[in-house]
């Protein structure tokens, strides 16, 4: 999924997208780049943010799924290439959307490779439109 490719959608609803990877530091700013990322973007190293939200782990997540496979053909279908790995390969991640009082107002873990919410799903949980 490209959430930030839907900023105008999100920040209309007063929200900020903010990413969380967990490669080196230094791929960072050129992730940023080459994707045209233009919202925060922080580097956990060591996961824990993964591992506090509970996201899932592991190779048979990552690659050993029908799922993970199936993701991996649209993807390519789609002209998607992934150009190395910058990080843990086997960590997934997901979204959380969280609402100015602290409260979460959605929460969804990948089940597998490629496995993302529905951006409608999303955007329902933010507040609405200014």
């Amino acid at each position: 999924m490209q959430l930030h490719r839907e900023l105008p959608a999100i920040r209309a609803r007063g929200a900020e997208l903010v990413l969380i990877g967990n490669g080196n530091r230094r791929f960072a700013e050129g992730f940023k780049r080459d994707l045209g990322i233009t919202t925060p973007l922080y580097v956990d190293t060591k996961r824990e943010a993964y591992r506090a939200l509970e996201m899932k782990r592991g190779f048979m997540r990552t690659l050993g799924t029908i799922d993970a496979w199936k993701s991996l053909g649209r993807a390519l279908k789609g002209g998607f290439r992934q150009k190395g790995v910058q990080g843990d390969a086997w960590q997934l991640g997901g979204v959380l959307v969280v609402l100015p009082d602290g409260n979460v107002a959605y929460r969804y873990r990948s089940e597998s490779a490629g496995d993302h919410p529905r951006l409608a799903d999303i955007l329902a949980a933010l507040p609405a439109a200014a």
